[in-house]
């Protein structure tokens, strides 16, 4: 896609907005005043089934319920192009690439550190490529119980400043992020720059919570992970059944989109948890959803 007037980096400017979602980006210009809270439950029965055939064909590594959560949020936003817009500068832009941000403890300490975890995926990717790329992104993480390179050494790097100057460093950066203008070699695997940040607290057997969304870069939703449990639903025809359930937390920017869209983009996740066999298919061919 060319660039035109207005564009920015890796994104394009998106000009015919209504005339309240205008006026919404001088009313409300800093992204943690215009954050929305949606808290939910997946029905996972029919994932786990398809994780532990999944699993019986390799040994080498596992997937599990996060690998498939991030590949189904990923495939909600490529269907659903305006989850993948950002506000900056008072402006509404929408990104040309997917990423889906994570951090993971070195280890299972207090004092522990944690690392980025970054998925961009191609057109090509299903399931098995989304899970080993994680399963190896984290075991090479935990090799070390530092940071080895990356934004994890940046994030190091700038900690090292002195307090004064470091404040100045940030006036200026925080100049840069609003007209765009952050170096590549800054924003690389950074999660303020990430379409979606997740964290999977159910690693940790923790709940899903809200987590704030940040005025520093691009970042317009961030989405937790409780504790995978059992818990007894209503099926569509009327009757009781105990299911396998997950439940998140989302926090999103409201100037991207409506209730309307975000609800319907809801559908579309839980719809691929009911259909998994989805995640087989390359990422580039739509999911068949009808609305």
């Amino acid at each position: 896609m060319s660039a035109k007037w207005g564009d920015r980096p890796g994104a394009r400017y998106i000009k015919d907005v209504s005339g309240l979602t205008t006026i919404m980006l001088h009313l409300m210009p800093k992204r943690t005043e215009s954050e929305v809270y949606l808290a939910d439950k997946i029905d996972a029965t029919e994932l786990l089934r398809f994780i532990e055939k999944k699993n019986a064909e390799h040994d080498n590594y596992k997937t599990t319920v996060f690998h498939c959560f991030v590949l189904a949020v990923a495939r909600m936003i490529r269907e659903r192009p305006k989850m993948n817009r950002y506000v900056q500068g008072r402006r509404i832009y929408e990104r040309d690439s997917i990423s889906l941000t994570f951090m993971a403890k070195r280890r299972f300490a207090d004092d522990a550190e944690e690392a980025f975890m970054q998925v961009v995926p191609k057109d090509t990717d299903t399931i098995d490529e989304i899970s080993h790329q994680i399963y190896g992104d984290v075991r090479e993480a935990r090799k070390s119980e530092h940071s080895t390179g990356g934004i994890d050494a940046t994030v190091d790097a700038f900690a090292k400043i002195p307090h004064p100057l470091l404040m100045l460093v940030f006036k200026v950066l925080r100049w840069l992020d609003f007209w765009g203008r952050i170096p590549k070699s800054l924003k690389d695997g950074d999660s303020n720059y990430s379409t979606v940040l997740l964290s999977n607290l159910g690693s940790i057997k923790g709940p899903a919570v809200y987590h704030h969304l940040n005025n520093y870069g691009t970042n317009s939703i961030m989405i937790t992970v409780g504790t995978l449990h059992k818990e007894e639903m209503v099926m569509p025809d009327g009757t009781k059944e105990v299911r396998d359930v997950l439940d998140f937390g989302a926090t999103i920017d409201e100037r991207i989109g409506d209730g309307f869209y975000f609800v319907r983009s809801l559908r579309l996740v839980k719809y691929i948890f009911a259909h998994p066999e989805i995640l087989d298919k390359p990422f580039g061919e739509p999911s068949g959803f009808e609305y």
